[in-house]
């Protein structure tokens, strides 16, 4: 079974660079190897989609200060450290980080294999809801001052008659331009645009 994620391994030891790459090639996955967390920096601008696979401690820049440096590159790729039972705490450390799990060595195939599947399922469901985000958001740039008020309004709770009386303009007045927003914002229901409301404004950074 193939499968569209790229597993970019990060090890410098090449015998278990060699052996994992086997493995999860013969299970169905493209692999890119890396000697090292700076080859690997350097490869960013070519990365293909999919998950890293990185051991935590490696010569030059570790597994910790390489999260860092893929955050500051905004590199949002699922991260997954290998570790040696004394290196523990450092993998804690990264998945303090943001990598979404770690390995402890020796592991047997199966489990890093759920560990890539988990990561790769975990990214296509951020990455699905991030591009919903972004085209509700782009809907919602679309309406105009009077029509923001208005969905705020509705977002608020408030009856069409309320919101009248608080932007000091009629009913119907806010009968056309809640219509106008339900349409801007292809809401077939008050339910689905304040669906969408929620979902823009909980895809945004906090302050």
């Amino acid at each position: 079974m193939a499968h569209d994620a790229v597993v970019h391994l990060i090890d410098d030891d090449d015998a278990v660079r060699q052996s994992l790459a086997f493995m999860l090639t013969a299970s169905g996955y493209a692999v890119r190897v890396y000697e090292s967390a700076q080859v690997f920096l350097d490869a960013v601008p070519t990365l293909q989609p999919g998950c890293i696979v990185t051991d935590v401690r490696m010569p030059g820049i570790d597994g910790l200060e390489l999260q860092q440096r893929l955050k500051a590159l905004d590199v949002e790729m699922p991260v997954i450290v290998i570790t040696g039972h004394a290196d523990v705490p450092l993998a804690v450390q990264a998945m303090k980080a943001g990598a979404v799990d770690f390995i402890e060595k020796p592991f047997g195939d199966e489990t890093l294999l759920t560990a890539i599947r988990v990561a790769v399922s975990r990214q296509a469901v951020d990455s699905a809801r991030a591009q919903e985000v972004a085209a509700i958001k782009a809907r919602l740039a679309t309406l105009s001052p009077r029509e923001v008020e208005v969905l705020e309004g509705l977002v608020q709770g408030h009856a069409n008659k309320t919101i009248a009386y608080d932007l000091q303009i009629s009913a119907r007045t806010v009968e056309v331009h809640r219509a106008n927003v339900m349409t801007k914002m292809g809401a077939a229901t008050l339910s689905d645009l304040l669906r969408m409301v929620f979902v823009a404004r909980a895809g945004e950074a906090p302050a």
